[in-house]
């Protein structure tokens, strides 16, 4: 940490102050975040499992499940015991480290999208090549990629954060650490770092956007050449899609693409990224989909007869 830091702990003002309403966000929030690790945690078991879920879509999904459980148990376990909490404290250190994985795993899950976008492109714009171009050594290159993509996102934030002295006050408007309400409380000119976070998180959020919403008016533009039925086969996997990346990037570019400076918090928008859109993904893609749905029929059974018998 700089030598000019005073603050070593942090107070959290939460979501709401009044004890009542966060007893009652409590009981809301629990059932919601064991839900997101249920549900997600499902996809990953029955993809890994079920030998008809073995095509790369469903290799990434399984992955995207996977992220969605870190990306919201780096926030909402501690979101909700601070619920219970009178006073809401975390060391400035520990939140580097909330800053660093959220964005870390966020990223990650921004990368694994565009990745799917890509997936889904070539099985419909280029079936014949499909298995060649999308062969289990280039799934596992752009899945690494994703991670390591994620990774060096996240270490700019940090090092642009680090160097900040925060000498007081050090009471943090939000309900986690991120990197907005934490340039609040520095005590220095955070215009330059606000810039960097500005295009490392605001603008790579947009452009990441509008790659994948042009990706899929792509698709959805050549699956005029598909039969009927290749036709609703293929939007129904593409609405699920499109439907996930409206609910991951709508509320991100909305609060990383204002400057710092002229900040002003909306927790319920970070809410709705942090606890519900991961909740939610398990749902689209299965209720969406046959395959996934049958696969977990199956994997439900064979548990229920092996303890039958």
């Amino acid at each position: 940490m700089a030598s000019a830091n005073n603050v070593t702990e942090l107070i959290i003002t939460g979501l709401f102050r009044d004890p009542e309403v966060q007893r009652v966000c409590f009981v809301l929030f629990l059932p919601m975040y064991l839900a997101t690790v249920v549900g997600n945690g499902l996809i990953v078991v029955t993809v890994s499992v079920s030998k008809s879920l073995r095509s790369p879509m469903y290799f990434f999904l399984s992955y995207l499940s996977l992220v969605e459980i870190c990306y919201s148990s780096t926030v909402v376990p501690k979101f909700i015991t601070d619920l219970l909490a009178k006073v809401k404290t975390i060391s400035l250190k520990g939140c580097l480290v909330q800053i660093f994985f959220f964005h870390f795993f966020g990223v990650t899950e921004t990368l694994l999208l565009a990745v799917m976008a890509y997936d889904r492109y070539v099985a419909i714009c280029k079936p014949l090549y499909y298995t060649a171009i999308m062969s289990h050594p280039v799934c596992h290159r752009l899945v690494v990629g994703s991670w390591l993509g994620g990774f060096f996102h996240s270490i700019i934030q940090i090092f642009i954060t680090i160097p900040l002295p925060f000498c007081g006050p050090n009471v943090i408007d939000h309900y986690f650490c991120d990197l907005h309400p934490l340039f609040k409380i520095a005590c220095a000119d955070t215009f330059v770092v606000g810039i960097i976070m500005f295009v490392n998180s605001g603008l790579f959020s947009v452009f990441s956007f509008l790659f994948l919403v042009s990706s899929y008016i792509v698709i959805l533009f050549n699956l005029k050449n598909h039969s009927a039925e290749g036709r609703r086969k293929a939007l129904s996997t593409c609405a699920s899609h499109i439907t996930v990346v409206i609910l991951f990037f709508g509320p991100a570019i909305f609060l990383y693409l204002r400057p710092a400076s002229t900040y002003t918090e909306d927790k319920l928008v970070a809410l709705f990224y942090t606890v519900i859109t991961p909740m939610l993904n398990p749902i689209i893609y299965t209720l969406r989909n046959a395959e996934v749905k049958n696969a977990i029929r199956k994997l439900w059974g064979k548990k229920v007869n092996s303890r039958i018998g």
